[in-house]
């Protein structure tokens, strides 16, 4: 089966492939890669020397294997459909059965409605005119009027009932009426389903059988087509073998010819190279007549210079004499300007008496300053103390107005949760109502400078600051790259000697290169006071810095240099890195920026440490939060039930006060019923009205 379909699809590509017109995005663009890779395959052809057309041609004859999965697609695929047809009729049938049920259930539906909308209205009406009859029976007077009102009330009531009870029971007979129908449809039902599984297994066996046959076809085909295809390629792999003997015969032969050719032309190159030869060696010979000529006026230029020299030395000789007479004259120079220093040394002697006067007087104020400063210093620490205490007391006052905040949404939500919705309440974690006063964020920890030159020197220094951040949770990444940082450390390690001691340098001797530079590392670390790895980073951007400064100044300098200095001097070392002869200078700048970089701390108040406000936010969000989103629309869910719930509550405490009234109303009549009946005039009249009351009493 997966072999016909593997045929199947290849034959479709091969015959109608993917279209430019097609409307799928994809299928055009497959259908560009196709038509690209046929070009490219006709150019390769063409360079080959194959004929286009012969290939057309063959292209154009179809092959029976291909004609055969065609006709066995085409049957399979006529086959399958009639099949779908013949399975999908049962839910065709079904789907227009329930169709019609649906429209006939709707017009019933409309009937119902319509039915119940009638009877609604006239039992409204009828109730109506009974409420206004009972207005109108509590202005009768006369008992015989009361009866009769009231025994018309109570049959229109009745009929209401009546009528209310009939329309119940016809609902009731047409709710039976649905589920008689109901279990016809299901029963229906089963029967479909039992056909369109005895459809569909019948459809299986028959698509097995026909795809079998169909794939028997198939194989039968393509090994006669295999036979036919071994017997041309066998017929056409003899003719281009003979072909192929023949071209190398007749190559055999023009290499024959070649070979006398260039035999030929040998010899005309020994005759041609000799010839050449002798018209050389004439003019070698010439050559050496001139240079001899040349030779002999070296020699007569040599004599005229050598008399040069001698006038030289007798002019210097008397230059000597003249210099010895400036040296005396300079001598009595020396002499004069000692006079003139040691009247200098005088005046320096008070100069200095002076200002050691002025740095007396410089020194007193510098105290009183001090002084100053240090009670500048005490009220400030005075103040910073009254501030932290004002911020702790307004942050603990605001603390506890939210924690009491929280304890009342949470009782009232747990009260929501309990007796309205009668739903388990749980708890939501409450881990910042333990805390009291402001919040502390502990300072990150930090690698020794030690560590981070180790790591950075034996190659593992991106692991181990990897590692590192994930460990902490920290993910931003190290201010610079370890192999910068390297860099400037063996830069520093080979121009920092001096920070040593000589003893330690001849005991690093015998060690290896690594484990050298990590000992003088940690003597330089030691000598400069670099504790931690932001001192290194420190140190590393420091001389990075310092070294473009220098380059930026030597390139200034370099403006009026020709364009060969320029380029040596720029080349002599690396442009992102520090010259060597610059570390020292580097070094002392780094040293006095870190030691007064230090010594700010110091000045700082105790107490008057910054606080991070990092998480303040969070904490107060989270308490702010601590019902959530989902609970609050839950709230007002409640809050609109319990709304409807008060109408409902209000109208019936309006029920009630009329049906008080209307109780009162009847006691009321019951009283003046009986003030008639016990009358004395009732005694004197022929027929009292107890008989009529009788009567009625007993007809009804």
């Amino acid at each position: 089966m997966s072999w016909v379909s593997t045929v199947m699809e290849g034959e479709e590509a091969a015959t109608s492939g993917p279209s430019l017109d097609s409307e799928d995005q994809q299928e055009r663009i497959q259908a560009r890669r196709l038509r690209i890779t046929a070009r490219i395959e006709a150019k390769r052809r063409e360079a080959l020397g194959e004929d286009p057309s012969s290939m057309q041609e063959h292209k154009e004859t179809p092959r029976k294997s291909y004609k055969q999965v065609d006709d066995s697609r085409q049957r399979l695929s006529k086959l399958v459909n009639d099949g779908t047809q013949l399975v999908t009729n049962i839910q065709v049938a079904a789907d227009a059965r329930e169709t019609q049920r649906r429209a006939e259930e709707e017009e019933l539906k409309r009937l119902r409605v319509e039915k119940i909308d009638n009877e609604e209205k006239s039992s409204f009406e009828k109730f109506e005119d009974i409420t206004k009859k009972w207005l109108l029976s509590g202005e009768k007077k006369i008992a015989q009027e009361l009866w009769t009102a009231l025994n018309s009330q109570q049959q229109q009531c009745g009929q209401l009932i009546e009528d209310k009870n009939t329309l119940i029971g016809e609902l009731q007979q047409e709710l039976k009426r649905k589920d008689e129908q109901y279990v016809k449809d299901l029963k229906k039902q089963c029967e479909d389903i039992n056909l369109l599984i005895e459809r569909m297994e019948e459809q299986v066996r028959s698509l097995s059988r026909t795809y079998r046959d169909e794939l028997l076809q198939v194989e039968k085909t393509f090994e006669q087509e295999r036979r036919e295809l071994l017997y041309k390629n066998r017929n056409k792999w003899e003719q281009e073998m003979q072909t192929r003997r023949d071209e190398e015969l007749e190559s055999l032969m023009n290499r024959m010819k070649k070979v006398e050719e260039y035999e030929k032309q040998l010899n005309q190159c020994r005759v041609r190279d000799g010839e050449e030869y002798n018209i050389i060696k004439i003019k070698l010979e010439t050559d050496v007549q001139i240079l001899q000529q040349q030779l002999q006026q070296m020699k007569a230029t040599y004599q005229l210079n050598q008399e040069k020299l001698e006038y030289n030395f007798q002019v210097l000789k008397k230059r000597d004499e003249e210099n010895t007479i400036t040296k005396s004259q300079q001598k009595r120079r020396i002499t004069r300007l000692q006079d003139v220093l040691n009247n200098l040394k005088i005046k320096l002697e008070k100069q200095i008496k002076l200002y050691k006067e002025e740095n007396q007087s410089l020194t007193d104020d510098f105290k009183r300053i001090a002084e100053q400063y240090k009670e500048l210093k005490k009220k400030m620490r005075h103040f910073a103390a009254v501030d932290a205490k004002k911020f702790h007391d307004i942050w603990v006052m605001n603390e506890e107005e939210m924690k009491q905040l929280v304890q009342k949404v949470l009782e009232v939500d747990r009260i929501i949760h309990e007796q309205q919705l009668g739903l388990p309440w749980k708890a939501p974690d409450l881990w910042f109502m333990d805390n009291v006063g402001p919040l502390v964020v502990k300072p990150k920890q930090q690698k020794t400078a030690s560590m981070l030159a180790k790591e950075v020197m034996t190659g593992s220094g991106r692991d181990a600051m990897t590692s590192g951040d994930q460990e902490s949770g920290d993910s931003s990444p190290p201010p610079l790259s370890p192999r910068t940082v390297k860099q400037i450390l063996e830069v520093l390690c080979d121009e920092s000697g001096f920070l040593m001691e000589n003893k330690l340098v001849q005991l690093l001797s015998p060690l290896e290169k690594d484990e050298r530079s990590l000992i003088r590392l940690d003597s330089i670390f030691g000598a400069l006071q670099i504790e931690r790895e932001d001192d290194v980073y420190k140190l590393v951007d420091f001389f990075l810095k310092y070294g473009q400064q220098q380059e930026r100044s030597l390139q200034d300098e370099e403006e009026g240099a020709q364009d060969s200095d320029k380029t040596h001097l720029r080349t002599s070392h690396p442009t992102h890195l520090i010259h060597p002869n610059d570390v020292l200078r580097a070094l002392t700048a780094f040293t006095m920026e870190l030691h007064h970089s230090r010594e700010k701390p110091h000045l700082r108040l105790p107490g008057s440490e910054e606080r991070h406000s990092s998480e303040d936010a969070a904490y107060w969000s989270t308490a702010a939060q601590v019902i959530p989103q989902s609970r609050l629309k839950v709230w007002d869910a409640l809050e609109s039930a319990m709304e409807k719930y008060y109408d409902v509550l209000t109208c019936r405490s309006q029920l009630i006060t009329e049906t008080s009234s209307l109780r009162q109303q009847n006691a009321e009549l019951r009283m003046l019923l009986h003030q008639y009946l016990n009358s004395r005039i009732n005694a004197e009249l022929e027929i009292p009205p107890t008989q009529i009351l009788q009567v009625d009493s007993a007809h009804v």
